[in-house]
């Protein structure tokens, strides 16, 4: 009789432990979700990743960053769609675009705008010298047709090609990649991942108008700050996070001052914890200046 009663309170001790852990997990996602206020915060996100300074290094840093941020959407049950990449010339890439679909990927994805720093061994040194590589992140919302942004058709040069990246046999066999030029702004847009040339044209137009709509937000911020005398944000464009892998490793959010130790856990997608700290600092009003450390 003792034992089963034994074996019935370790059941219970079981099922409450699992109560408990999905009681946390629940109670975590409505403070995310309290935090994710913004105006297009439930929006998807278009994420692009370009590297910046370090040469093949930078390259090849755009690539973990591209392969971190999949492993992340996997983690948060967000749909992934590639629909541009530029492969780098030695390795690495040159340009991605990733669409994510799902609830608040934006307001979860804008933690990540910025620039991000690694410092490693270069794998593609011979002497095995530490080198400093950058990549820039940037995030749009998509958005969606009821938000009004003109584009006459007039201010569009649109470019085709054959796509250069991986997508199956109708890669390297027509021109159907396009490539959109915003001519009044500049903005260059291009997609490459559907087999017609009618599709592609239709996720560019979807990225130029999420820009589109980016920079006229930007625009009227500036007048009010200017008007107004309030203080721009000068984290936008600046490093925001550096992942050091030699002599030590650490990851160091410049923004939070928010640490750890396991960068390759980070690395493979493991990202939750930094972009719950910047949106928490953010909603605070305590986000610091992007910088980096002298003994970085």
């Amino acid at each position: 009789m003792l034992l089963e009663w034994a074996s019935g309170g370790e059941d219970v001790t079981a099922d409450l432990g699992r109560s408990l852990d999905e009681l946390d997990a629940q109670v975590e996602a409505a403070e995310t979700k309290k935090m994710l206020s913004g105006e297009h915060d439930t929006a998807s996100a278009i994420v692009t990743i370009h590297p910046g300074a370090g040469g093949i290094d930078s390259q090849d840093w755009a690539e973990m960053l591209l392969r971190m941020y999949v492993k992340w959407s996997e983690k948060r049950g967000l749909r992934r769609e590639l629909i541009d990449y530029q492969p780098g010339e030695e390795a690495g890439l040159k340009s991605a675009t990733l669409l994510m679909e799902g609830d608040y990927a934006f307001g979860l994805m804008s933690a990540e705008a910025g620039v991000h720093r690694l410092v490693r061994i270069s794998p593609f040194d011979q002497q095995a010298r530490r080198h400093t590589a950058f990549a820039s992140v940037y995030v749009w919302p998509q958005i969606e047709d009821d938000v009004e942004i003109e584009i006459a058709e007039k201010d569009l040069r649109v470019d085709t090609y054959r796509s250069s990246g991986a997508g199956g046999q109708h890669v390297n066999v027509t021109d159907s990649a396009v490539r959109i030029t915003h001519l009044p702004t500049g903005i260059v847009v291009s997609c490459q991942n559907e087999r017609s040339q009618h599709k592609n044209r239709d996720v560019a137009m979807k990225v130029l108008r999420a820009r589109l709509y980016d920079l006229k937000v930007k625009e009227n911020q500036a007048k009010l700050d200017q008007i107004g005398g309030a203080k721009k944000d000068n984290s936008f464009g600046s490093q925001i996070r550096s992942y050091v892998l030699q002599p030590y490793q650490m990851i160091k959010d410049h923004r939070t001052k928010q640490q750890a130790g396991d960068v390759h856990r980070v690395l493979d997608g493991d990202l939750d914890a930094f972009i719950k700290g910047y949106l928490m600092a953010k909603a605070a009003g305590t986000l610091g200046q992007a910088a980096v450390d002298d003994d970085e």
